[in-house]
């Protein structure tokens, strides 16, 4: 049984993690906003799993704020755990280093331009623990798309709640391909590069992406609900010209090919796309 430190385990991953895999590993919690790095033991400790970060806003986050949160708490963390003779440290990154959103898929050896603070600060934060690694000191990466379940916040919960108000939506037939990936199965990935004591990147995913359409029908079954898309002539050109985030969000492509991982690992993701929309549906962990 690995004993584990981890951060974050009052967020949407966090908990599932904390929830499903205490039996499997002793784990203890550390917040960098309630606890004090200075008087943190880590001598017993043989992996950090770093999940807490300040996370991708929509009305955004100063570049400072970023800097301190996703990169500077890191690298204190990640100092102390190596000095203390912590074997490795698993940092939760975001497929944002790579850029936004493209017709190109994103694999694990793409070349990193973010475009936004967030995605700059969780590259920095990779660079940095990479020069910490050493043969007694592995560094784990796991970058992620939009990941999803129950307590999910954010997109996902308003396309979830306005599937549920609304009957009538004008997303029929739309092609977008958006990589995601479900709590559990990321939970999974997690767990297993801990048991495999694997280094390096690692790209977490469901097993194929998803259109908006296609993910609205499935909120739609799992909701036992019926909902009819239609396509409106030159809606989507209205929306790209009055709101043009919004109109990404629903129709642009961010697309990852995680095959790599999957080789690395020997990785099957334990849920279905299907299974696991019910789940999130459903409140179910």
């Amino acid at each position: 049984m690995n004993k584990i430190l981890l951060t974050g385990s009052n967020g949407f991953i966090g908990s599932y993690f904390l929830d499903n895999y205490s039996s499997v590993h002793e784990i203890r919690k550390f917040s960098f906003l309630q606890d004090d790095i200075a008087t943190l033991d880590l001598e017993t400790v043989d992996v950090v799993v770093h999940l807490s970060a300040l996370v991708h806003r929509m009305g955004g986050a100063s570049a400072q704020e970023y800097e301190k949160v996703n990169v500077m708490q890191t690298l204190e963390l990640a100092k102390k755990a190596k000095a203390s003779g912590v074997k490795r440290f698993v940092f939760m990154s975001t497929v944002k280093v790579y850029g936004e959103e493209t017709e190109a898929v994103y694999d694990e050896t793409s070349e990193c331009h973010p475009e936004d603070e967030y995605g700059k600060s969780k590259l920095k934060a990779e660079m940095e623990l990479q020069k910490l690694e050493s043969e007694n000191f592995q560094i784990s990466i796991i970058r992620t798309p939009i990941v999803y379940g129950c307590g999910v916040k954010a997109n996902i919960k308003n396309l979830l709640n306005l599937v549920k108000k609304v009957s009538i939506l004008p997303f029929a037939d739309i092609k977008n391909r958006r990589s995601m990936v479900y709590v559990g199965n990321l939970s999974h990935l997690i767990n297993e590069v801990i048991m495999q004591r694997k280094s390096g990147v690692f790209l977490a995913s469901d097993d194929a992406p998803l259109s908006t359409t296609k993910l609205i029908e499935l909120i739609a079954d799992g909701l036992g609900k019926k909902v009819y898309l239609l396509k409106i002539p030159f809606f989507e050109t209205l929306l790209k010209l009055l709101k043009p985030s919004f109109h990404k969000r629903l129709y642009a492509s961010l697309e990852v090919d995680n095959s790599a991982t999957k080789e690395k690992l020997n990785l099957k993701n334990p849920y279905t796309t299907e299974e696991a929309m019910n789940f999130m549906i459903k409140g179910e962990k």
